[in-house]
């Protein structure tokens, strides 16, 4: 017998927002974890990406604002930490569209890179939910502009990533500043280490819920093919990337400077190529993903922190240019193809000596990636332990692994295709839109809109 939305006692107003946004029923943390928050008990969750824990954790919350506090001043009701800002916007957006039907709500995201001045008036009124990152939080907080006397629940969605990127400190003086008697909503990929110490320390009997892991070849199929060298990488992704049944695709890389080098060399091939990462202004990151929904961008060469939140339904290749550091990132990169109930692929590229970052992948599934090649282009190198290649070369890159605005000055003077002393640029092209120039893009002109 399935369940359905009715069966967890929501309120109709939800009901209805979610019956307009065309969701049928509920998944697996869904059906376990909003009962268990709507009778208040604190929670330690775990599920994969795409799982649906963002409505799992904001319908509960939003039926809980749905009753008025009686508790003065104007600070927050919910709190929402997220490691990423793309994260917190998609979040907040997504407690719109739960939330249509309460005209009253009120939302802010705080995040980084964009303007305090518009944060802060919205601060100055009434806030029933607020979806932030622990760094700006912090920001408004040591200025005083955020009070928590009102805070009824807490929620830290991907609590583990947030730890890995060094916020621990920041939750921990956040947690400190918020009610006693709030209630505690905690998601994690994972539960070992310092995330589970975190998760007993912040959490008062909290009732936990381990959502078993879907296999996702039925959705998304998996390759893995095994590289001689960076050239060898190169010459396979421009083969892949000329498939005519690429809608589009996500690149990862693993430095920020390799996402605006990449970007740049595919777009002097004529793809339609952009890049995505940390350390780009708030504004041109929000302008590249509106590209990418848009369909101006074919190709994002992007880094892990900077695509968590994407959410493109069109995108059906994933390409893992660098394998992840975590082996647990590799599901995060390849949930952003198979959206919404298509179909995707998903590439990895390995080089010969990174089958140990291989093996902890497939641990970590508990299944082998499927090993292919292409025809003509085959490893002629044998994998060889990481004891053989001492000494051996390691890929760098030309940054120094600094992103373009963090470059020191200079730093690529007088190579090819920077006139800008090491900086990448940015300002509209001839056509009116805007586009980075940089290597291969000197004079301003947005990216094709057409791949070769």
């Amino acid at each position: 017998m399935s369940v359905s939305f009715s069966d967890l006692n929501l309120d109709k107003s939800l009901l209805s927002a979610l019956e307009a946004a065309g969701y049928q029923s509920p998944t697996p943390v869904q059906a376990e974890t909003i009962p268990a928050a709507l009778d208040n008990h604190d929670l330690m969750a775990s599920a994969q990406t795409g799982s649906g824990k963002t409505a799992a954790f904001l319908l509960p919350t939003l039926q809980k604002l749905i009753q008025r506090t009686t508790k003065p001043g104007k600070g927050p009701r919910a709190l929402v930490l997220t490691p990423t800002r793309e994260l917190a916007q998609q979040v907040e957006k997504n407690a719109r569209e739960y939330g249509k039907n309460m005209p009253w709500l009120r939302t802010v995201t705080l995040v980084g890179g964009t303007s305090f001045g518009q944060q802060i008036r919205a601060l100055g009124r009434p806030i029933d939910l607020v979806v932030a990152t622990p760094g700006r939080l912090m920001d408004h907080m040591r200025q005083g502009r955020i009070d928590f006397s009102r805070l009824e629940v807490l929620i830290l969605d991907e609590a583990d990533r947030m730890l890995d990127m060094g916020f621990i400190e920041d939750i921990e003086t956040i947690v400190a500043a918020t009610p006693q008697d709030r209630q505690t909503l905690l998601f994690s990929a994972t539960w070992d280490g310092l995330v589970g110490k975190l998760a007993q320390k912040l959490t008062n009997n909290p009732q936990r819920i381990d959502i078993a892991r879907q296999e996702t070849q039925g959705k998304i199929d998996e390759q893995l093919l095994y590289c001689d060298d960076l050239r060898h990488k190169n010459r396979i992704l421009d083969h892949i990337l000329r498939d005519s049944d690429i809608d589009q695709a996500v690149i990862f890389t693993a430095t920020k400077a390799m996402t605006e080098q990449l970007a740049d060399e595919l777009y002097e091939k004529g793809f339609s190529a952009n890049c995505l990462h940390g350390d780009m202004p708030q504004g041109w990151r929000n302008r590249t993903l509106m590209d990418l929904r848009k369909g101006r961008i074919k190709i994002l060469v992007a880094t892990d922190v900077a695509a968590r939140g994407i959410d493109v339904p069109s995108i059906t290749h994933v390409i893992n240019y660098d394998l992840p550091k975590q082996a647990e990132d590799y599901v995060h990169r390849i949930g952003r193809t198979g959206r919404a109930g298509r179909s995707g692929l998903a590439i990895s590229f390995a080089e010969v000596n990174e089958y140990i970052k291989v093996h902890k992948i497939e641990r970590y599934l508990n299944r082998k990636l499927p090993e292919q090649t292409i025809e003509g282009m085959e490893p002629t190198r044998k994998r060889s332990k990481p004891a053989n290649n001492k000494g051996g070369r390691r890929r760098s890159n030309s940054s120094g692994g600094k992103g373009g605005w963090q470059a020191e000055q200079g730093r690529r003077n007088g190579g090819s295709g920077n006139s800008n002393g090491g900086h990448k640029s940015y300002g509209r092209g001839r056509d009116g839109n805007y586009s980075r120039s940089g290597s291969g893009n000197r004079n301003g002109q947005a990216r094709s809109a057409q791949a070769k």
